[in-house]
C-alpha cells in the first residue's frame, strides 16, 4: 500500500500513517510512487485503499467529493510534479462530529457531517433553521480553530424540534408545526397563525403568545390544520367519505348559509354544512366529493360498452326534471339514458360518451373495398329524418358503405368516415424552393415555384390542377422522400383535411396530402395555413436534405452573413465542425423563418434567406432568432490563462484555480501589463480565453462555461469580482473573457481592456485577494483609481464617482492602510501631473511602478514580499 500522511487531528485509519504540514511537506516525506493525503472527518469504510489511477492518469492527483464539497481533503497524490487535480465522482462521505461545532440553540438537529471546504480561510460558520437565516436567528455555528470573521450560510439548515411547552395557545381545535420561533429582532408580539382554509386575519385558530405582549401579528406560514368534525355536516349516500375533507368550516365573516358541495360531475350532490338558523344555500367549489355510486334511473342499449362508461354521473339538483340523453363516439344519441322522475323533455349531454360496440344489421357493403379498415359501429342520429346514408372512398364521396334506415327514400352522403379502395393516390406536385434540389422526386407531374408562404403556394397550386386530380401529394424540394411512403392514406373521417407531414422533428413539415376541391373552396378565407383544417401527421416524418454549409474562421458570423449570397430558403452558418443533424426550421411562413442558434455561443447557427438584407452590425438586426435550441450543441470550452507576475498570492491562488478548472495553464514573469496580456493570448488556442490575474481567487461556484455571442461583433467580457477591503463588486481585478486577436491588436490606453469592444457580464464570480503584502495593495489601488479618477475627470457617470470615492475612503482588513495610501497617491500623481494622458500610461510598466513606490516609502517591494 502507498504512504497515508494526514494534517492536524489524526484520521487512525492505518498504523503507517503520518503527520505532515502540506502535500508538499508529505512529498518530501513520501517513500512510494504516490501517497494518500487523508482526513480524520471522513469514514472510509467504503473507500477502496487499493485504487491506483489508468496510465494516462497517472500525473494527476485524484481527489475525491464528500457530500458537501467537490474537494473533501482526500487525495491520491504523485510524489513528484505539478499538482493537476482529476476529480472522482465517488463520495466519500464526512462522518458526523461534533468537534468545532457549538450550539446556540439546544433543540435544534443539525447534520454534523458537514465542515468547511479545506481551501476555506478560516471562519465562524453561522447557520440558521427552517424559520429564520442565520443572520436573524444563529441557531448552529461551527469554529475553526483561530476564526474571528463570521460567515453566515443559507445551507444547511437546523430543524428546531417541535415544542408544545412553549406560549401556544389554541383558539380552535387543531394540530399546528410547534417548532416555529418568532424573529428574536421583534418586539413582543401576541401572534396569530390561520389554518388550510382561512388565514390568520379571517379565522384566529392558533396564538403564540409573547410575555408581556398586547399587539396581535398575523402570521401566514406556518398554518393550523384543523381536524375533521362531522358536526353540521349532511353526508348524503353514495360518496367517498374517506376521500372528502371534513375539517372544513365557513368563513366565520359570513351571514348563516346552507353551504352545498358538489361532486366531480355537479355543483350539488355533495356533502351539506349547515349553520344553525340559515336558510339561503351557497355553493361551494372545494372540496370536492367523489361520487362512487350508479344511481337506478339509468336505462342501458345493449350496444355500448358498459365497461367504459361513468355510470356515477348524476344531475344538477337545481335543475328541471329532464331525461338525459347520452351519445356516442358517434352522435348526440346512441348512449344510455338517465330519467329524473316525472321529465318528459330531452336534454342532450356530451359528456361522458359511450362507446358503441357492436354493428347494426342497416349496412350494404359493396365490392372492392377493404372493410378490415372500417368502423362499423357508426350509426346515425336518433333525431334525425330517415336517409339513405352513403359513405365514400379515400377519392370521392360515392362508392363506399351504404346504412339505410327504415322507410328511407332520400340520400345523405357522410364524410365523416370513408373506406378505404384498392386504388392509392400517385400524383406527386413539387414545390421548387430554388434550393438547387428540384425534380429528384419520381412521378412528380408539376413543378411549381414556392412563395414567401405556403398557404399562398398551395392555394395558387390547388387552383391550376382543378378537377383533374380530387388527391394530390405536394412535397418539397428540401426533402428527401427517398424512403417516403406515398401509399399512406388518410383515416376515413380525415378525408377532407389537408394532411401536413413533419419534417424531421418539425410539426410544421413541407409535404401535405390535399383534398383539392375542399381545399380550393376553403383555404382562401383562411388567414394563416394553420387555420385550415389540418390534420398533423405525427407517426410519418419526412427528412430535410442537408442545408448548404457556410464555414469561417472569424470569431463573429455577422460579415459571413452579410456577404452570403445562396438562393436557398435556409443556410448553416459554422465556426468549427459541421453537425451531423440539426433541427428543421418552420417554413410555413414569414414570421416562423428563425435564425437558430444550436449552442451557447452561437457559433453553429441556421439562418434563414431572410435574414441576410437585414443584417448591418449584428445578427440581432433580424428580429427572429429562435433560442430554444441552444442546448443541441456542446461549445467548446475556451482556454484559462492565469497571468502571474512575483505576487505573493499567486501561488495559492493558481493551486485553488488548478482545483476547479484543471485545464488552466499559466502564464508567469512576463514584465509590463500588455506584454502580459499579449503572451497569454498567444498561449491560447481558443478564440476567446479566460485571463485570470493573480491576485483574483475565483468561485467554486464557477464553471468556465460562459460562452462568447458569435452573433456580434468580437468583444471582451469583463466579470464582477468582489474587493474584500471596501466591499465594491464590479469589474476591478477580476477574471476577464478576452477575444484573442482583440488582445493582440489592442494599443492600449490606460486601461488595457476597454481599450477595445467590451461587455460587462454582472456576475460577480471571484474575490480580489490584492491585500497579501504592502507592495500589490498599494500598486493595485494605485492602477484602479488612476483609471477612476481620469473617468470622472472625463464626465463619468454618478456609479464611476461612487467607485473612486469608496476607494479613497473605505478600508477594513489586513493591509487596508496601504489600499488607502495607494489610492491617494494615485489621486495626488493625478494633479501632479495635470492629468497627462502619457503620463498616466507610465503605470502599465512595473519597473516605472516600483520606483515610484520607493520614491513615496524609501523601501523595495520584493523586500516585503
Amino acid at each position: 500500500m502507498f504512504d497515508v500522511f494526514y494534517s492536524g487531528m489524526k484520521p487512525n485509519q492505518f498504523a503507517h500513517e503520518r503527520e505532515a504540514d502540506s502535500i508538499e511537506h508529505a512529498r518530501k516525506l513520501c517513500r512510494t510512487r504516490y501517497f494518500w493525503w487523508i482526513t480524520y472527518l471522513a469514514d472510509y469504510s467504503t473507500h477502496d485503499w487499493d485504487f491506483q489511477p489508468a496510465p494516462w492518469q497517472s500525473e494527476y492527483t485524484h481527489t475525491w467529493p464528500s457530500q458537501h464539497h467537490k474537494y473533501s481533503g482526500t487525495c491520491l497524490v504523485p510524489k513528484s510534479g505539478e499538482i493537476n487535480y482529476h476529480f472522482h465522482d465517488r463520495i466519500i462521505p464526512n462522518k458526523s462530529s461534533t468537534v468545532h461545532f457549538y450550539t446556540a440553540m439546544s433543540n435544534a438537529e443539525f447534520d454534523y457531517s458537514w465542515a468547511p471546504h479545506p481551501h476555506d480561510p478560516p471562519y465562524i460558520y453561522v447557520f440558521g433553521n427552517q424559520w429564520w437565516p442565520a443572520e436573524i436567528m444563529p441557531t448552529v455555528e461551527y469554529h475553526v480553530p483561530g476564526a474571528t470573521e463570521r460567515k453566515y450560510m443559507s445551507m444547511p439548515k437546523a430543524e428546531l424540534a417541535q415544542n408544545p411547552n412553549r406560549p401556544w395557545y389554541n383558539v380552535i381545535d387543531s394540530d399546528m408545526d410547534y417548532s416555529w420561533v418568532p424573529d428574536p429582532g421583534d418586539p413582543p408580539y401576541i401572534y396569530v397563525f390561520g389554518n388550510q382554509w382561512w388565514p390568520a386575519e379571517i379565522m384566529p385558530t392558533v396564538e403564540y403568545r409573547m410575555p408581556g405582549a398586547t399587539e396581535r401579528k398575523y402570521v401566514a406560514w406556518p398554518r393550523a390544520k384543523l381536524v375533521s368534525n362531522l358536526q353540521n355536516w349532511t353526508v348524503p349516500l353514495g360518496i367517498d367519505v374517506a376521500e372528502f375533507d371534513f375539517s372544513w368550516i365557513p368563513d366565520p365573516g359570513n351571514p348563516p348559509y346552507v353551504y352545498q358541495f358538489g361532486t366531480q360531475h355537479q355543483r350539488t350532490g355533495g356533502p351539506v354544512y349547515s349553520v344553525p338558523g340559515a336558510t339561503e344555500v351557497k355553493y361551494v367549489n372545494y372540496p370536492r366529493a367523489v361520487k362512487i355510486v350508479k344511481d337506478p334511473a339509468w336505462t342501458v342499449p345493449d350496444s355500448v360498452d358498459t365497461a367504459a362508461f361513468d355510470w356515477t354521473w348524476h344531475p344538477d339538483a337545481t335543475e328541471p326534471p329532464y331525461v338525459y340523453q347520452f351519445g356516442t363516439q358517434w352522435q348526440r344519441t346512441g348512449g344510455p339514458v338517465y330519467s329524473v322522475p316525472g321529465a318528459t323533455e330531452v336534454k342532450y349531454v356530451n359528456y361522458p360518451r359511450a362507446v358503441k360496440i357492436v354493428k347494426d344489421s342497416a349496412w350494404t357493403v359493396p365490392d372492392g373495398v377493404d372493410t378490415s379498415t372500417f368502423d362499423w359501429t357508426w350509426h346515425p342520429d336518433a333525431t334525425e329524418p330517415p336517409y339513405v346514408y352513403q359513405f365514400g372512398t379515400q377519392h370521392q364521396r360515392t362508392g363506399g358503405p351504404v346504412y339505410s334506415v327504415a322507410t328511407a327514400t332520400e340520400v345523405k352522403y357522410v364524410d365523416q368516415i370513408r373506406i378505404k379502395t384498392d386504388a392509392t393516390t400517385t400524383v406527386i406536385y413539387e414545390i421548387d424552393h430554388l434550393d438547387g434540389n428540384a425534380g429528384q422526386i419520381p412521378n412528380t407531374v408539376k413543378r411549381v415555384r414556392y412563395f414567401d408562404n405556403y398557404r399562398d403556394t398551395l392555394i395558387r397550386l390547388a387552383k391550376s390542377i382543378g378537377p383533374e386530380h380530387e388527391y394530390v401529394w405536394v412535397c418539397s424540394s428540401v426533402c428527401d422522400y427517398t424512403k417516403f411512403d406515398f401509399s399512406w392514406h388518410p383515416e376515413q373521417w380525415q378525408a377532407t383535411m389537408l394532411h401536413v407531414f413533419s419534417s424531421d422533428e418539425q410539426k410544421f413539415g413541407d409535404t401535405f396530402f390535399m383534398h383539392v376541391p375542399t381545399f380550393v373552396d376553403r383555404a382562401e378565407s383562411r388567414a394563416l395555413l394553420e387555420w385550415y383544417d389540418v390534420n398533423f401527421v405525427s407517426n410519418m416524418a419526412v427528412p430535410r436534405r442537408a442545408l448548404p454549409v457556410q464555414q469561417h474562421t472569424n470569431d463573429s458570423h455577422v460579415d459571413t452573413v452579410r456577404q452570403l449570397q445562396t438562393h436557398a430558403p435556409l443556410t448553416l452558418i459554422v465556426n468549427g465542425a459541421i453537425p451531423h443533424k440539426i433541427p428543421a426550421v418552420n417554413l410555413w411562413r414569414a414570421e416562423t423563418k428563425t435564425a437558430v442558434p444550436l449552442n451557447k455561443s452561437g457559433s453553429v447557427l441556421i439562418v434563414p434567406r431572410e435574414a441576410v438584407v437585414c443584417v448591418k452590425t449584428q445578427l440581432y438586426d433580424y428580429p427572429l432568432i429562435d433560442k430554444t435550441h441552444r442546448s443541441w450543441l456542446s461549445d467548446q470550452s475556451m482556454d484559462v490563462i492565469f497571468i502571474s507576475n512575483g505576487e505573493s498570492m499567486a501561488n495559492q491562488n493558481w493551486q485553488h484555480l488548478k482545483s476547479i478548472c484543471p485545464r488552466a495553464r499559466r502564464s508567469d514573469g512576463v514584465n509590463g501589463r500588455e506584454l502580459a496580456y499579449k503572451t497569454a493570448a498567444e498561449l491560447s488556442s481558443t478564440p476567446w480565453f479566460y485571463a485570470v490575474f493573480a491576485k483574483t481567487e475565483v468561485f467554486d461556484t464557477f464553471k468556465f462555461d460562459y460562452q462568447p455571442d458569435w452573433l456580434q461583433q468580437p468583444k471582451h467580457y469583463i466579470f464582477h469580482s468582489h474587493n474584500p477591503l471596501n466591499g465594491l463588486e464590479y469589474g476591478a481585478m477580476n477574471v476577464n473573457l478576452y477575444n484573442r486577436q482583440l488582445v493582440l491588436d489592442t494599443q492600449p490606453g490606460i486601461d488595457f481592456t476597454l481599450s477595445a469592444a467590451h461587455e460587462v457580464v454582472p456576475i460577480c464570480i471571484s474575490v480580489s485577494r490584492f491585500n497579501t503584502d504592502p507592495w500589490v495593495t498599494w500598486r493595485s489601488a494605485f492602477r484602479e483609481v488612476l483609471k477612476l479618477q481620469l473617468e470622472v475627470h472625463q464626465g463619468a457617470d454618478v456609479e464611476i464617482q461612487y467607485r473612486l470615492n469608496t476607494w479613497l475612503t473605505v478600508a477594513q482588513g489586513h493591509n487596508a492602510e496601504w489600499c488607502l495610501a495607494g489610492g491617494q497617491d494615485a489621486v495626488q500623481y493625478y494633479k501632479t501631473v495635470g492629468g497627462d494622458y502619457k503620463k498616466l500610461q507610465l503605470s502599465f510598466d512595473w519597473q516605472w511602478l516600483q520606483d515610484y513606490y520607493y520614491s513615496l516609502y524609501k523601501t523595495t517591494p520584493w523586500l516585503e514580499l
